[in-house]
């Protein structure tokens, strides 16, 4: 078979890029493949950049419901490992020793401007869109770890075993890294992440998804309005990812 694309193929993707930010292509039966394309920016007009804001003080330290609802999502499951298991999401606690005051609040990938992950990348599988969701390639990723190590967020995974029960709109496999990918499929569709439903759900609504780069969206104006703050700003890696109240 030539490694040369053909004519078709080349029109095919050249119209998804005109067309929409993305083309679904079915590799098998149940089994998708997104095939990403950048659209250009229009003059003026900044591009969108999804982001979630936290907000640290309505969030509850027993509450696990953003986490739960990322595993039901993505079928994450627990192999008793409670170090290197599958978890997209995780609740920390924080405390300062000087006062006593603690905050519980989720912690995923936070899909940086200037993701390090993708920078130590070897294939580039690791890849940022360009809406700034930070996300894997699994078709091409070799499992070197580097992305692992890279991240100061801790927010990447590896798949140790053989993965049964896929969800059609977010394939997985042994052998490759993986993270939060801010519910693409769901952000494609118009909905917000299965992370942000479920904590509205409960009642706590303490997460906020929308466009930080749109001054009059929601997101923006809470986070003028009563600030935001991101976790390790020193490295300024600028995460999508805000907090209030830590």
């Amino acid at each position: 078979m030539s490694g040369k694309p053909d004519a078709s193929r080349r029109g095919f993707l050249a119209g998804a890029a005109a067309a929409a930010a993305f083309a679904v292509l079915e590799l098998a039966p149940g089994v998708t493949l997104r095939v990403y394309a950048q659209e250009p920016a229009q003059p003026g007009k900044r591009p969108v950049r999804w982001g979630i804001l936290i907000d640290a003080n309505a969030c509850t330290p027993e509450c696990t419901a953003c986490v739960q609802a990322c595993a039901t999502e993505f079928g994450l499951v627990s192999h008793g490992r409670p170090y290197s298991d599958p978890q997209w999401i995780r609740k920390v606690t924080i405390t300062d020793p000087s006062t006593g005051f603690t905050r519980s609040f989720p912690v995923m990938c936070q899909h940086c401007e200037d993701p390090p992950c993708v920078d130590v990348c070897p294939t580039r599988a690791s890849f940022k869109r360009a809406d700034g969701i930070v996300l894997v390639d699994r078709h091409i990723c070799i499992g070197c770890r580097y992305c692992l190590m890279a991240c100061p967020y801790e927010a990447r995974n590896f798949v140790h075993e053989d993965i049964t029960d896929q969800k059609p709109y977010a394939p997985r496999g042994k052998g490759t890294a993986e993270a939060c990918t801010m519910c693409v499929h769901r952000v494609d569709t118009g909905r917000v992440p299965a992370c942000v439903e479920a904590c509205g759900s409960v009642g706590h609504k303490a997460m906020l998804f929308g466009d930080i780069n749109d001054p009059n969206s929601e997101i923006s104006k809470r986070a003028a309005a009563y600030g935001a703050t991101r976790i390790r700003a020193d490295l300024h890696t600028d995460p999508a990812v805000r907090y209030q109240g830590i």
